[in-house]
């Protein structure tokens, strides 16, 4: 590809003149769409968008002809700008791919064959026509494709299942540096919203190609991207095949990182929707917590947001979140942590009211649980699990009515005292704030915390 066709802009192509009178001497177009041309090029955008009013599936019916029958480069790219300029001056006139007048043709044909050269310019236009195009056709009936045509050489699931194959070899290959990953981004995140187009998607291992685009971003572009990126993980997280691959890789940890460092609205939204949703499935919920999502998301409703949609996912969000943190917090769960002997900080270390709730398990089989955070204090080599046995023991100190004279009957004193000396400054910490506990009360030692 050279470089001359891989930077050509709309403006510049539609530029050109191109001589239709020579393509009707020698029979590639017809006298009916010659007039058609004669009277629709170079006209003024008013003037063209009253004709496609008037009489617009004769005109995509003429492009359409051309770019099958004619295959010289600067004509096949000046006619996928004039479709390209159709749409995105009013994207609802990809409906007239779907007219009476293609009843007998594949609409299709032309966009997924130009897909296979050479010429940047003109696959990017073509997988963009495509897409708008296919997306537009009219909603299927008992399962059957309801378009017009009715004897197509490519079934829609054909062309859909071919577009998104060679979306994700500009994913993986980028046909141009600058300009392949935005424009197939932007067309998933059209045609993500078709339930075939997310089977085909996972099916080709998409998935793990948009992580590493789920990351902050700064300029006007790449802010773009960013929030077309998340428009396709939102659209993907209502299939269940694809959050199998979403829970496996790193994207939920990307995606929090993002709605900590955006400002912009509709990045937030999309990304809040997302973790709304994901929220209920596999371990998400469990991940969420772990994260501090929760934190997060009431750090953002205390901005001023003006999309109630978004306000509604925060409310829905921090709900289900706090729901998580109270089954999180369950005593079974704790007992389990401590009898595996590898502690975190999870959730219900530092829950109040799981103390509250929970202090008088801790009496189950001889204060089992305290005898076994004990032995961890002898046993384990490991900073953090050493911190939270720690903090685990002045809890219970502090929640049980006879916690000083329970835990100081177990002998914990002098195991606890050997890690006020721990390199760990996280271990010494919390061995300090349970000696202050065991020898001053809770009231005071408290205090001294405060």
């Amino acid at each position: 590809m050279t470089i001359e066709n891989a930077e050509l802009t709309t403006e510049q192509v539609l530029r050109r003149d191109i001589p239709w009178e020579t393509y009707m001497t020698t029979k590639l177009i017809r006298g009916t769409d010659l007039q058609l041309l004669r009277r629709y090029d170079k006209m003024a955008e008013r003037f063209k968008s009253q004709l496609l009013d008037d009489d617009g599936p004769a005109y995509i019916h003429m492009f359409v002809t051309i770019l099958r029958d004619i295959f010289k480069d600067e004509t096949v790219e000046y006619v996928l700008a004039l479709i390209d300029e159709i749409l995105t001056a009013n994207p609802r006139r990809a409906k007239l791919f779907h007219g009476s007048a293609f009843s007998n043709e594949d609409t299709y044909e032309p966009f997924l064959r130009l897909l296979s050269k050479g010429n940047w310019f003109i696959q990017e236009k073509s997988c963009k026509i495509l897409s708008l195009i296919v997306s537009a056709r009219p909603s299927a009936q008992n399962g059957v494709d309801a378009s017009n045509s009715k004897s197509k050489h490519n079934s829609t699931e054909d062309v859909l299942k071919s577009l998104v194959e060679w979306l994700c070899a500009q994913l993986r290959k980028p046909s141009h540096p600058s300009r392949s990953i935005p424009s197939a981004i932007n067309c998933l995140a059209t045609l993500l919203k078709e339930p075939v187009v997310r089977r085909s998607f996972v099916q080709a291992n998409g998935v793990k190609l948009l992580v590493p685009l789920i990351s902050p971003a700064s300029t006007q572009q790449s802010i773009q991207l960013l929030y077309e990126t998340c428009l396709c993980v939102w659209l993907l997280s209502y299939f269940e095949p694809a959050i199998e691959y979403l829970a496996t890789s790193r994207a939920l940890p990307r995606l929090i990182e993002v709605v900590k460092g955006s400002t912009k609205e509709k990045v937030v939204r999309v990304v809040i929707l997302t973790l709304r949703n994901l929220l209920v499935k596999g371990t998400f919920g469990a991940q969420m917590v772990d994260l501090d999502v929760l934190q997060h998301v009431q750090n953002l409703k205390a901005q001023a947001w003006s999309d109630e949609d978004l306000l509604d996912a925060l409310n829905q969000l921090e709900g289900g979140l706090k729901d998580n943190i109270k089954k999180l917090s369950s005593y079974d769960k704790y007992k389990q942590e401590v009898l595996l002997g590898n502690l975190d900080w999870s959730p219900m270390h530092k829950d109040p009211h799981f103390w509250k709730e929970n202090i008088n398990c801790f009496e189950e089989n001889g204060f089992q649980i305290l005898r076994v955070l004990l032995t961890i204090l002898d046993t384990s080599n490991d900073a953090r699990t050493l911190a939270v046995a720690c903090y685990d023991l002045s809890q219970f100190i502090q929640c049980h009515p006879a916690g000083r004279v329970i835990v100081a009957d177990l002998k914990a004193k002098e195991r606890v005292m050997k890690l006020l000396n721990h390199d760990a400054a996280e271990v010494t910490k919390n061995a300090l704030l349970c000696i202050q506990r065991l020898f001053l009360g809770a009231k005071y030692a408290s205090f001294l915390q405060a």
